[in-house]
């Protein structure tokens, strides 16, 4: 099937292409990577009379490192990127771990990780990470720069916090203020595919003690379910099998799950309390956390497998591109 027909306009400023959404209003879309968006414009389930091609505009395609830690994502930085990004490697192992689990080479090639942001989809492997690690979104519209926390940006399946006018420019991970671990697993049918389970969980440790954690999950609810419960159990004191057993639960209770033909939603849960032991269990940074879906009694033995890692480990991906009200 073809796209409807559309107007395509490709700026050279923001400014230019900010006066373009505003006049388009509801009627058009950014393209950055165009994973998302363009499938959906070929199988009509959008069809915008307006796209904003934003490629053109100049210094959006770096990631980069403050000097006081904080690492600043441009809206075209691709996946690609990320993925064989030695900062990420050395300073930010939950981003590493997620990177390469981003859909195939193609869609890596292409797709951005801002885009993957504002296309909110409850699959997407990077809501959780950005999620787990307290982190936000840059808009830039007719009134200036705002930034936006993750949690608010999010606002439900494939919704975003974004005015019409406005365009997503850069995604922020605040600075650690202590020790940084965790990692990034999910569960799928194939390499390629989207999450039937994505757990992503981030430390911050100081003293022997746990100072801050984020866990978000991916694919087992609505929209990406940020685990604040489960999160606040670690805080305060050391990582201990109580403290991991007590966090796991919690997220467990904190998914949303639906039975459908990827798996039940007792399986769905059983693999969220794995994966969070598994990535707090093994935060020493010595082993890949990748496994089969068969782990630890998991009933439904059908799906692919589990791929990621904790601290600088990484493996297999799903599908997550990145288009709508990216920048």
């Amino acid at each position: 099937m073809y796209p409807s027909r559309f107007r395509y306009e490709a700026p050279r400023s923001i400014a230019e292409a900010i006066a373009l959404l505003r006049e388009g209003g509801d009627d058009a879309k950014v393209l950055a990577g165009g994973q998302s968006l363009v499938p959906l414009m070929k199988l009509r389930f959008a069809s915008p009379e307006l796209i904003v091609d934003i490629n053109n505009l100049p210094g959006l395609d770096y990631h980069r490192e403050d000097p006081d830690g904080t690492i600043r994502i441009g809206a075209l930085c691709r996946h690609a990127d990320l993925e064989r990004s030695a900062l990420l490697k050395a300073r930010q192992p939950v981003m590493a771990a997620a990177a390469p689990l981003i859909a195939d080479p193609i869609v890596r090639n292409r797709g951005t990780l801002v885009g993957s942001l504002c296309h909110a989809d409850p699959q997407g492997d990077w809501a959780s990470v950005v999620t787990a690690l307290g982190g936000f979104v840059v808009a830039r519209g007719p009134g200036g720069r705002r930034t936006i926390p993750i949690a608010d940006f999010v606002t439900g399946p494939f919704q975003n916090a974004l005015a019409p006018d406005e365009i997503a420019v850069e995604a922020i991970i605040p600075a650690p203020k202590g020790a940084l671990a965790g990692g990034y697993l999910k569960l799928e049918r194939r390499v390629g595919d989207f999450a039937t389970v994505g757990v992503a969980v981030a430390t911050e440790s100081s003293g022997g003690k746990v100072t801050r954690a984020g866990i978000a999950l991916t694919g087992v609810g609505g929209s990406t379910i940020n685990a604040t419960a489960a999160a606040e159990a670690l805080v305060g004191q050391p990582l201990s099998a109580e403290s991991i057993r007590q966090a796991a639960d919690l997220a467990a209770e904190a998914a949303r799950p639906r039975t459908d033909h990827r798996g039940s939603a007792e399986y769905k849960r059983h693999m969220v309390r794995t994966f969070v032991v598994r990535i707090l269990s093994r935060g020493d940074g010595g082993e890949a956390a990748a496994g089969n879906g068969g782990e630890a009694g998991a009933g439904n033995g059908s799906e692919a497998g589990a791929g990621g890692g904790t601290q600088n480990s990484a493996g297999n991906g799903t599908a997550d591109g990145g288009a709508e009200r990216a920048a």
